[in-house]
């Protein structure tokens, strides 16, 4: 195990009259695995939450990171520096809600030993992201990095490459994706080159490869569970995306009945032209329209049950779609009944004047709420 240190930052070149060493867990290894709840304080509970730690997992690094975070606090007291150690931790998803977290917890080590310094002790960049959430609380005069010492052979690279197609193989997150899809690949195209429509199944396979592929890029998988929980904000968003889906989709029917001269059955005689592409617009915009405010509404409505502060967004989008509807209204009579495009310059200039005002009420009623809300006490 190898240790970097940087970032030190001494006063005068005098240490820290009271220094505190704290080992960062972002994720939340230690609570996941360990079941420890954190912060833990003092020499005695960081040794025993190292040694919990690598008895359920003794690959996992953050032991070894709060074993470094001991010996940096024994060689502080060693000198004769008033010291402390604790651990601190975050959340699994980490982002915000793991930094609050650590900056609550900092502040609640703070408030039974006072320090006027803090050593940083991490296993890798990600716990090291804190560092400015930490420096709000403490000044931080050191930041250590803990690097395992690990073998490069051959046999350690074939003993990683099994674990990882045990993972593959008996993890329900990796084996779906990994083996399910290939699966479904293999079968139809076992059954379709029996019934001999080998040829045929080829874009049949693409489409659905495409298909899974974009499904977990965009995690769309994870975005309709959440959209189909038994909960109000899910339901309404649901509720509002489908409908919003089926008027953008009524919006091209809609569309085409406007266009002169041309029913339902002949839907191929459609040009190109300035006047039909204009009636086309004329329209399906209403509907599409429609289709697109009902599902920012329904984002706004969610937002708003699930109790979280995206209201000024929601509310800039629904007034954004609202100011851009005159012009692209006009530019629809401009296509299909030949009107000047000079035409376009006051419903532009109006939709950007109200999204501008609109813009600045809400942020400024926004900053007046923040301004007033109170200041969060440190425990």
């Amino acid at each position: 195990m190898a240790q970097e240190t940087r970032g030190a930052r001494k006063a005068g070149g005098a240490a820290p009259a009271r220094t505190l060493v704290l080992c960062v867990d972002r994720d939340n290894d230690i609570g996941d695995k360990a079941g420890i709840e954190t912060p833990v304080v003092g020499r005695d509970a960081c040794l025993e939450a190292a040694q919990r730690l690598a008895l359920e997992d003794p690959e996992d690094a953050d032991s070894n990171a709060i074993f470094s975070a001991v010996k940096s606090y024994e060689d502080l007291v060693s000198r004769g520096h008033a010291a402390e150690v604790a651990i601190v931790a975050g959340v699994g998803r980490r982002g915000v809600q793991a930094d609050e977290k650590i900056a609550a917890e900092v502040r609640a080590v703070m408030g039974g030993f006072s320090a006027t310094g803090a050593v940083i002790v991490s296993d890798g960049e990600d716990d090291e992201a804190v560092i400015p959430v930490i420096q709000n609380v403490v000044p931080v005069v050191s930041v250590q990095r803990v690097v395992m010492r690990v073998s490069h052979t051959i046999e350690h690279s074939y003993a990683v490459f099994g674990r990882y197609l045990k993972m593959v193989m008996y993890d329900a997150r990796y084996s779906k994706f990994f083996l399910g899809v290939p699966g479904i690949l293999l079968l139809i195209g076992g059954i379709a080159t029996v019934l001999g429509y080998a040829t045929q199944i080829a874009s049949v396979l693409v489409i659905i490869l495409a298909g899974a592929l974009i499904t977990r890029a965009f995690d769309i998988d994870k975005a309709w569970i959440n959209w189909t929980k038994p909960e109000p904000e899910a339901l309404v968003r649901l509720f509002t995306m489908v409908t919003g889906i089926v008027l953008i989709i009524a919006s091209v029917p809609a569309g085409v009945s406007t266009v002169a001269g041309v029913d339902g059955a002949d839907i191929s005689a459609l040009g190109l032209d300035r006047e039909t592409v204009g009636q086309f617009m004329a329209g399906a915009l209403p509907i599409l329209w429609i289709g697109i405010g009902v599902m920012l509404g329904g984002m706004m409505l969610s937002h708003l049950f699930a109790g979280a502060r995206r209201e000024i967004g929601d509310i800039l989008r629904l007034i954004a779609l609202a100011a851009l509807y005159p012009t692209l209204n006009q530019f629809t009579s401009i296509l299909a009944n030949g009107d000047s495009e000079f035409t376009l310059v006051p419903p532009l200039l109006a939709g950007l004047g109200v999204t501008l005002a609109a813009a600045l009420i809400l942020f400024r009623r926004y900053k007046r709420q923040r301004d007033d809300a109170p200041p969060a006490r440190a425990p």
